[in-house]
């Protein structure tokens, strides 16, 4: 089973499958960067804005705890058994159970959430308790939102679906849509309700149905379009939920933290949550680009390396997707650092967004960016253990890391305010990144590949340079302040153009062969 005949498919169609899940979510991150113009000159960072992105977060949160995070995580290896083991009627039975057992659960849970959403945004944004009228329209609003649970998480079974069986353009192009009805509600519907705001809800929900009906198709071109089945005894179900509930927690510690700093950010002034929201958005374009794309593409590979026994393939995937996380995480990483204050600039301050906005917005993306390497580790790390159906692992690395997080805020957000919930969410995610990476060493499932040394050495080179290019062509704050819409758009290309062609200069001068290392085999 080690033989380069049985693994050279799967080793054949790993970048090239990064690569086209890389560019539809590059897509949708721009458009997603549209969207957030679009909604901070309409709403800048009012209490509107703030009360929206709280009834936002809150199903998104629980989006990537159940459907991104742990259904997915659990579901595809158990897919992938059924798959190599059982026939493609066995495959539907498993599809038509998980699709019944999933929907009820989720839809009795919207439910609730929805009858009780005055409760729920309680919970989440306790600071809101003081300013009625904000967390009367938080409440609002959360009731139009919270069904997008129901209809992301079946988007994401029918997006594990088609990732199982070799399509990963469309489940990567489907959240454009999101950004799409989003950009549209908040230009055509906002003049349709008393509150403003109010559109981007409803935004939300028409996105959800969108996203779910996109995909239906290209199930049923497969075959494998399931009709619900209330099985909750079947053993696959069972598998997966015996999985989910320590996935859960593993892989979405990072984003029970940035809802800990929302809940936190609640109580400071008006604007902190959406101060966080911004900068957060800046830091989730290379990290959903990259480091998503990245860790999409390896879990099917790890768990058809685990179900195949081979174990030096399993170890030589994750060894290129850190190589491959840290090639372009660490460049975007100080770029967002570098450029805090001209990347706000020049994608949100308009209309409502002021100068103040722009400086406290750029305090905490300079806080996220410090974590952002450590964000996209966690990502390709933990299917290190997801795909041998190790969840309990990374379970108690979450834990720690919670815990951490918690301690960081209350040390942090006293002297730093918003600034110091998003430096506490980095150190979090670095401690959770560096027990992941160590407790996969130690068991013997990652074995770090020849040429690191020479490799981080090359990279650091490339980096310095591009950070003193870039410093060196950067303006002042101020100038970026005042500059006009194409001022500021045509200084920062230039920025960007240089930094990247520096960088990679560099990278090749001191002789790093890109190309090999693209298509190394693995």
């Amino acid at each position: 089973m080690d033989s380069e005949a049985s693994q050279s498919p799967a080793k054949k169609n790993l970048f090239r499958s990064s690569a086209i899940v890389g560019l539809m979510t590059m897509v949708s991150r721009f458009l997603g960067l549209a969207r957030d113009v679009v909604v901070a000159n309409f709403f800048g960072a009012s209490a509107g804005a703030d009360a929206f992105f709280v009834a936002f977060k809150i199903p998104n949160f629980f989006r990537r705890l159940f459907a991104e995070g742990a259904f997915s995580q659990a579901f595809i290896p158990v897919l992938a058994d059924y798959k190599d083991g059982q026939d493609r009627d066995a495959v539907r039975t498993l599809l038509g159970s998980v699709l019944g057992v999933l929907g009820a659960v989720l839809f009795v849970f919207s439910l609730l959430a929805v009858l009780g959403a005055p409760w729920v945004t309680a919970l989440f944004a306790p600071g809101f308790l003081d300013e009625p009228a904000k967390y009367e329209l938080a409440s609002t609003m959360l009731q139009i939102t919270f069904p997008y649970l129901f209809l992301i998480s079946l988007t994401a079974f029918a997006g594990a679906v088609l990732n199982s069986y070799g399509n990963f353009a469309v489940p990567a192009f489907t959240p454009v849509l999101l950004n799409l009805s989003l950009i549209a509600s908040a230009v055509f519907l906002t003049p349709l309700f008393a509150q403003p705001v109010i559109a981007l809800a409803w935004g939300v929900f028409i996105a959800g149905v969108l996203q779910l009906f996109f995909q239906l198709p290209f199930l049923l071109r497969l075959g494998l379009l399931p009709r619900p089945i209330l099985d909750y005894r079947h053993e696959g179900v069972r598998k997966i939920g015996a999985l989910m509930l320590p996935a859960m927690f593993g892989v979405s510690v990072s984003q029970i933290n940035l809802l800990l700093d929302t809940i936190l950010a609640s109580l400071l002034q008006t604007g902190s949550v959406s101060w966080l929201y911004y900068s957060d958005r800046l830091v989730e374009l290379p990290l959903g680009v990259f480091g998503i794309a990245i860790a999409t593409v390896i879990l099917p590979a790890l768990s058809a390396n685990n179900a195949a026994k081979s174990e030096e393939a399993f170890s030589a995937t994750i060894d290129w997707a850190l190589k491959m996380v840290l090639l372009i995480g660490l460049p975007a990483a100080l770029a967002l650092i570098v450029l805090a204050e001209p990347l706000i600039a020049v994608l949100f301050h308009y209309g409502a967004l002021n100068d103040t906005d722009v400086l406290q917005s750029a305090h905490s993306l300079r806080a996220y960016a410090l974590g952002l390497l450590a964000f996209m580790f966690v990502k390709v790390l933990a299917p290190g253990f997801f795909a041998r159906k190790d969840m309990r692992t990374p379970v108690k690395i979450g834990i720690y890391a919670m815990i951490a997080n918690m301690v960081f805020n209350l040390a942090l957000i006293w002297p730093l305010q918003h600034a110091g919930l998003a430096l506490a969410t980095a150190m979090s995610a670095w401690l959770n990144a560096i027990c992941l990476l160590v407790v996969l060493k130690r068991q013997g499932v990652y074995k770090s590949g020849n040429g690191w040394f020479v490799f981080v050495i090359r990279l650091l080179g490339a980096v310095v340079a591009m950070v003193l290019v870039v410093s060196y062509l950067n303006s002042p704050t101020q100038e970026w302040l005042v500059w006009d819409v194409w001022q500021r758009i045509s200084t920062i290309g230039l920025l960007v153009i240089c930094g990247i062609f520096s960088y990679f200069i560099v990278l090749l001068c001191l002789g790093l062969n890109l190309k090999n290392m693209l298509k190394q085999k693995v």
